[in-house]
């Protein structure tokens, strides 16, 4: 079993959730005043220094608009870095888990994407986390690259605080129909890396790869913003939260036309997990079950 597992981006959604799940081990949980991934100087220094058994690498450029404007960074946080950390990884001997996005996709597939499905990013942040995989691969050493989409929970600023905090302060809300995908909690990923871990460490080499790693089923982004407001609604009485200004009937359904992005993002991002289930028998929940668990636990 890895003992020492060092830990980026602490201070991001999926970092902080894995910080509070891994306490079985001996965790070097970094934020980026602790480890600047735009320095692969400060990336080698740091790693040999803990010399840890497994990285495990949440950290991200995920700001997929200011991507477009901002490649230079985007390609050292998201490619480059995770080469270095997996370069070191190697020098040690350790394994390596790095995340990944359904927007390697271009989203023109009209069912779910598979592992092995052609790649093909259309914007700067997707072609950014591909050249990460690409890197990774190319270094050989044992990881798991895990695609994982929507992301959101109860730390950080993601969708869902973003409607909260909408529906509290207007009457009416407008949200993309045509974009599908499955929105997945950081908490549903970190204790679904717990549980890879367990089965994947005995198996370092065999087991090495893509796996695609999100919540299953699949919504659009009206229909997830619309659940967020049901969600809320349900809970608000016994939790004593103050009313929504909006009602469920004033969220209308509109094109990625009517809601035009400096990023081009893929009209399908529904990836399939089979893979996952199949080699370590490890199922994340459905998006409604991990939307639930994180409203469960957030206050107003």
């Amino acid at each position: 079993m890895q003992k020492k597992i060092l830990l980026t981006g602490v201070n991001g959604q999926v970092g902080h959730a894995l910080k509070t799940r891994l306490l079985e081990y001996e965790l070097f949980a970094l934020s980026r005043e602790q480890l600047d991934l735009s320095s692969a100087h400060d990336i080698r220094r740091v790693v040999r220094e803990i010399k840890p058994d497994l990285i495990i690498n949440p950290a991200a450029f995920t700001a997929v608009d200011k991507a477009e404007t901002e490649p230079e960074l985007a390609y050292a946080i998201n490619a480059t870095a995770p080469q270095t950390l997996a370069e070191e990884a190697a020098r040690l001997n350790a394994a390596f888990i790095h995340f990944s996005t359904d927007y390697v996709y271009d989203g023109t597939k009209n069912v779910p994407y598979l592992e092995q499905d052609i790649v093909n990013p259309v914007c700067v942040y997707g072609k950014s986390k591909l050249a990460g995989e690409e890197a990774i691969r190319a270094v050989g050493l044992p990881h798991l690259i895990l695609r994982t989409s929507w992301v959101y929970g109860v730390y950080g600023k993601n969708f869902l605080k973003t409607i909260l905090h909408q529906a509290s302060e207007r009457d009416s809300l407008r949200i993309v129909a045509d974009q599908f995908g499955a929105p997945t909690s950081s908490e549903s990923i970190a204790e679904g890396v717990v549980k890879l871990l367990n089965v994947w460490q005995p198996d370092l080499e065999n087991k090495t790869g893509v796996y695609h790693f999100t919540n299953s089923g699949s919504t659009s982004w009206y229909g997830f913003a619309s659940e967020i407001i049901n969600e809320y609604n349900r809970l608000a009485i016994s939790r004593n939260w103050p009313a929504l200004k909006v009602s469920i009937d004033n969220v209308v359904a509109i094109t990625t036309a009517d809601y035009p992005t400096l990023a081009l993002r893929p009209a399908n991002s529904r990836l399939d997990n089979t893979k996952l289930k199949k080699m370590f028998h490890v199922e994340l929940p459905s998006w409604q079950q991990g939307l639930h668990q994180v409203m469960q636990a957030m206050a107003f």
